[in-house]
C-alpha cells in the first residue's frame, strides 16, 4: 500500500523555531520528526511513500532523498497551504489502488499502523481523557458514523488521530469547499467516504500530534534512544566501560550513567556529568564540568561549555550554552548564543501550570515545568534571566543583566 505523508505546512503554532525549519524537519532525537513517520509508515508494510511538500520543499526532498529504508519516495508539491484535503489532492496523481494518509507532524507506531492499513477505509482513533479538544468519532460497532470537531458532549472517548487508509476511489471525493478557516478539510472528505462506504477505525497505542513547542519536548522525551546496558561509569572514578552507544571521545574523568548515546564526533570534557537519557549527537561538544541531566537532545555542532547545567531540554544544531548557565525544559533553536550567567526559569512557584504563546494567545501548556523557546540565532548578554513560559523570536537579543519576563 502506498502512504501518502503530509508535510507542506509551515507549522505556525511552532513558532519561532520554524521560522527557518519546517516543522517536520524538527529534531526528535536522531531524526527530523518527518522520518520517524516515515519509519512507522515502513514498519507498517507501505511499498512506496509519497511526500507531500510546500514550505521547506528542498530541505525536506535533501534529508529523505529518492528511498528510505529501501521503499521509493515520490514527491507532491502542495503550491498554497489550503487545509489537508487540498495537501492529498496535491498528491493524487501519485496515488495508484488503496492507499494510506498520515499526517507528517505526528508520532505514529509501525505496529498500529499494520492494523490500520488492513481493508481499507480506516481511520486511526486513540482514546484521551478529554476529547472536546479533538475531532470525536462516532461509532456504531465496527462503524464510524459521524466526526465532530471539537463538541462539547463528545459521544465517545476517541478521536481522530490523523492517519487514514482508503480505497483507490476516494481520490474522487476531494474537492470539498472551504471550511470556515478557509482551509479544505480531510474531516469533510471523511463525510462523502461515509456517505458511500463503511468506514471502519483502527484503535492506536500511541500516537502524539507535535504541534507546538512543549510537545516536541515531550517528543523528544518519549523518542530519546535508550540502552539495554544500563548504568555505566560512576563508582569506579567515571571511567567509561566499553558500551557500543559511547563512539565519541569521552574523557576518562567524565561520568556517564543511564541510557546515554553519545555519537561519533561528539566530545564530552573532563568532570562532566551525562545522566540520561541524553542524545549527544555527531560534532557537538560538553564540558568542561558540566551536567546534562533529564531527557536531553544536544544536537549536531551544539556547544555546552564550562559549569553549565542543561536539563530536560533539546538543543538544535550548533546552540551555544557556553559558560555558568542553567537552561531547564527548554528549547534552544539553531544557533542559538547564550551569553555566561544566563539562566533559564522553568518552574512557576504557585505550581500552576505554565503557560505560553501559540500564535498570539497565552495557552497552557500543562506542565509544571516548562522553560523557554528561543528562535533561531536568539543571543543573550552575560547575566540575562529568562522568566518561564517566555519566548524570543528569531534573532532576539537580551542586554546584559536583563530580566526578560515578556516574548519579544
Amino acid at each position: 500500500m502506498q502512504a501518502v505523508i503530509l508535510a507542506a505546512g509551515r507549522g505556525t503554532r511552532m513558532g519561532p523555531l520554524t521560522e527557518t525549519t519546517p516543522k517536520p524537519m524538527l529534531p526528535v532525537a536522531d531524526a527530523p520528526l518527518v522520518e520517524h513517520v516515515a519509519d512507522a509508515a515502513v514498519e507498517a508494510g507501505a511499498d512506496e511513500l509519497v511526500v507531500t511538500v510546500g514550505y521547506g520543499a528542498d530541505r525536506l526532498r535533501e534529508h529523505l532523498g529518492d528511498a528510505h529504508r529501501g521503499v521509493p519516495i515520490r514527491y507532491a508539491v502542495q503550491e498554497s497551504q489550503r487545509g489537508t484535503a487540498d495537501a492529498l489532492a496535491a498528491a493524487a496523481d501519485h496515488v495508484d489502488g488503496a492507499f494510506a494518509v498520515l499526517n507528517g507532524d505526528s508520532l505514529y507506531r509501525g505496529a498500529d499502523l499494520a492494523r490500520l492499513f488492513e481493508s481499507p477505509p480506516r481511520i486511526g482513533a486513540f482514546r484521551v481523557d478529554d476529547p472536546s479538544q479533538y475531532g470525536v468519532l462516532t461509532v456504531d460497532g465496527d462503524a464510524v458514523t459521524e466526526v465532530r470537531e471539537k463538541p462539547s458532549d463528545p459521544a465517545t472517548d476517541l478521536v481522530n488521530a490523523g492517519a487514514y487508509s482508503f480505497s483507490a476511489e476516494t481520490v474522487d471525493l476531494l474537492d470539498v469547499s472551504e471550511s470556515e478557516r478557509g482551509e479544505r478539510e480531510l474531516t469533510d472528505v471523511l463525510a462523502r467516504v461515509m456517505a458511500r462506504e463503511e468506514l471502519g477505525y483502527a484503535v492506536l497505542e500511541e500516537w502524539m500530534d507535535v504541534g507546538r513547542p512543549w510537545e516536541l519536548l515531550e517528543a523528544n522525551e518519549r523518542r530519546l534512544p535508550g540502552s539495554d546496558s544500563g548504568t555505566r561509569g560512576g563508582d569506579d572514578g567515571g571511567h567509561v566501560r566499553p558500551d557500543p552507544t559511547i563512539r565519541g571521545d569521552v574523557h576518562s574523568n567524565a561520568t556517564i550513567r543511564g541510557d546515554v548515546v553519545v555519537e561519533e564526533g561528539a566530545t564530552v570534557g573532563p568532570g562532566v556529568v551525562v545522566e540520561g537519557p541524553a542524545l549527544l549527537r555527531s560534532g557537538c561538544s560538553v564540558g568542561p564540568n558540566a551536567y546534562v541531566r533529564g531527557a536531553t537532545l544536544i544536537g549536531e555542532g551544539a556547544r555546552v561549555g564550562h559549569a553549565v547545567e542543561i536539563k530536560n531540554s533539546v538543543l538544535m544544531a550548533d546552540a551555544t550554552v557556553g559558560h555558568l548557565s542553567y537552561v531547564g525544559d527548554s528549547l534552544l533553536g539553531p544557533s542559538v548564543n547564550l551569553g555566561a550567567g544566563t539562566n533559564v526559569a522553568n518552574l512557576r512557584h504557585d505550581g500552576e501550570p505554565v503557560a505560553a504563546t501559540v500564535k498570539g494567545e497565552r495557552v497552557s501548556t500543562g506542565r509544571r515545568k516548562f522553560g523557554a523557546v528561543l528562535g533561531p540565532g536568539v543571543k543573550t548578554g552575560i547575566q540575562s534571566g529568562i522568566n518561564a513560559g517566555v519566548t524570543l523570536s528569531a534573532g532576539a537579543r537580551t542586554e546584559p543583566g536583563e530580566i526578560v519576563r515578556r516574548d519579544r
